[in-house]
């Protein structure tokens, strides 16, 4: 019984040898001519402008996050459409359809909870507090530069 699995285990052998022998050949036939230019970030075509190590806000993670949730969810839709078929032939159509829609039901209510919580949105608006509010317009006061750009964020 367990001989039938040898396929599978000889496959995963398989693909673990060939994964570390085509690093080990990159490793050994890759040029090794580092200097600082090679070594810099690429962005795009662009010359690099400060540190590469910047703070993401993050709702661009969240959403992110959320996305590959829901798309994966969606991607099991169609084998659980294949292994439902068999049910489906065989008269239980309605509880077929009744397990799909309870899915998507549960996937509704989860959108519907990062909606209402503002996950989704790309702009939240300021929640300050009294102090903080203080402190932001004695900024705005001293730095007149900035001063458009904090009142608007105070409204």
């Amino acid at each position: 019984m367990l001989f039938r699995y040898a396929s599978v285990l000889v496959f995963i052998l398989f693909s673990f040898f060939l994964v570390f022998a085509l690093l080990a050949i990159a490793k050994l036939l890759a040029p090794r001519n580092r200097h600082a230019e090679k070594l810099s970030s690429y962005e795009c075509g662009e010359e690099p402008v400060g540190s590469s190590w910047l703070q993401f806000n993050i709702r661009f993670y969240v959403v992110a996050i959320a996305f590959l949730i829901f798309d994966v969810e969606i991607a099991f839709m169609f084998p659980v459409t294949m292994v439902m078929k068999g049910l489906t032939e065989a008269g239980m159509g309605w509880f077929v359809l009744a397990e799909v829609l309870i899915f998507i039901l549960i996937l509704f209510i989860g959108l519907v909870y990062l909606w209402r919580k503002g996950d989704l949105d790309w702009v939240k608006d300021l929640q300050l507090g009294r102090d903080e509010a203080i402190h932001l317009r004695e900024t705005a006061r001293s730095h007149p530069e900035l001063g458009e750009r904090t009142g608007q964020e105070l409204r």
